[in-house]
């Protein structure tokens, strides 16, 4: 039947009803109106002029209600229910007035307010029209076969095409759901992937750098200690190249004990002096990689922008709570216009809203986990990060 032709839906309900193709796959059952028709063309129907022109009627009417349900923008309008109506008032005059074949008025009327109603309203007038099918044909033919199969017939055509069309509509619901979600899930992944490199080439670049300099500087009076620093910048580029590997896999899961020995080593490296304070139980393995992130940015930015001589890192847990701090004595917000973050912006005063990419990132990452970042001038000068995790963090966070 056409009425099933579902995989011809379109794309975007927005655009166009949704089920078959177009409307005029519903013209053809017009043709269950030609033993009425034939009727009044053969002058076997009293007084000819009225049926002809009642079925003239209800066939415009018919066709107005199916094409206009099509376009949803005219679908649920006053002018549907008239039409309807007029259809209904049609019916009932010549089925009851004629009967035998005028009684295919009634599954034809239900099928048009199959394609038009919805919900209650479609239950009420099938159920009423199926009634008033049967009745009619077990009145006017005293025949309760007749009766019967106008009653099936109406209740059949009218909930059928309503099923139909309305599993079409969900068919297409579902289908743009999916493209969302998949469209959505690629955006979620591009911007991990975006964030996990930055932090990764920001932090093992800036160790290379520090590295070399110093390489330089002991070069021309230390050469061991030299060779020393360029084995150094050797390791962290291997070890670079297997974490972006591991990041655009999506299994990167950076220890926390292991990224505070890096910070120390990269904060010895460039001449600053690494104080690191553990205390309380050991966070899940989710809070310490995200931490680890944490510890990455702001170490990261205390070599490359604060011109320190002391960073403290202390983090703390509790068995509801893992804190991370980050205090540096260099350049502070308040003291020199504002220090710039990882990409060279400028950090906001109250340190609520970071500016930078690495620091706003790491904010939206931490709120996708239920923590919070902040960030901005310490109480005593330098500058200082504060981070604060759930301990128990789930999985689906690193993603």
């Amino acid at each position: 039947m056409a009425l099933m032709t579902s995989a011809e839906c379109a794309p975007r309900t927005g655009r166009r009803r949704p089920g078959p193709r177009s409307a005029f796959a519903f013209l053809p059952w017009l043709l269950l109106g030609m033993g009425a028709f034939s009727n009044v063309v053969r002058g076997e129907t009293p007084n000819p002029w009225v049926g002809g022109i009642g079925l003239l009627v209800f066939n415009s009417l018919y066709v107005s209600v199916v094409l206009q349900t099509f376009d949803p923008r005219r679908r649920d309008v006053r002018w549907t229910y008239t039409a309807l109506g007029g259809m209904a008032v049609v019916t009932y005059g010549l089925a009851i007035g004629y009967g035998g074949p005028w009684l295919a008025l009634f599954p034809l009327l239900s099928l048009a307010a199959g394609t038009s109603l919805r919900g209650r309203r479609l239950a009420w007038t099938v159920g009423v029209l199926t009634v008033s099918a049967a009745v009619t044909g077990a009145w006017r033919d005293a025949d309760a076969w007749s009766a019967v199969t106008s009653g099936y017939g109406t209740l059949l055509s009218g909930l059928v095409t309503a099923a139909i069309l309305a599993l079409s509509e969900k068919v297409v619901e579902l289908r743009e759901t999916r493209e969302e979600l998949a469209r959505v899930a690629v955006e979620q992944e591009r911007l991990r992937f975006s964030r996990d490199l930055h932090d990764l080439l920001g932090h093992t670049l800036s160790l290379i750098v520090v590295k070399s300099e110093a390489a330089r500087r002991l070069a021309p009076h230390d050469p061991d200690s030299s060779l020393r620093q360029i084995a150094d910048i050797e390791t962290v580029g291997r070890q670079a190249l297997t974490e972006i590997r591991e990041a655009v896999t999506g299994y990167r899961e950076s220890g926390l004990g292991t990224e505070l020995d890096r910070a120390r080593d990269t904060l010895a490296s460039a001449g600053i002096d690494a104080v690191v304070h553990r205390s309380g139980p050991t966070p899940s393995p989710v809070t310490g990689a995200l931490l680890s992130w944490v510890v990455r940015e702001a170490v990261t930015n205390v070599v490359r922008h604060s011109g320190a001589t002391t960073c403290r890192i202390d983090v703390t847990g509790t068995a509801d709570e893992t804190r991370l701090t980050v205090t540096d004595d260099g350049r502070s917000a308040a003291g020199d216009g504002g220090r710039p973050s990882s990409n060279g912006a400028q950090p906001s005063g109250n340190g609520s809203q970071p500016s930078g990419s690495g620091l706003r990132g790491l904010t939206e990452r931490l709120a996708q986990a239920g923590g919070e970042l902040e960030w901005g001038p310490g109480k005593t000068g330098g500058f200082r990060v504060t981070a604060r995790l759930a301990a128990d963090v789930g999985q689906h966070v690193l993603r």
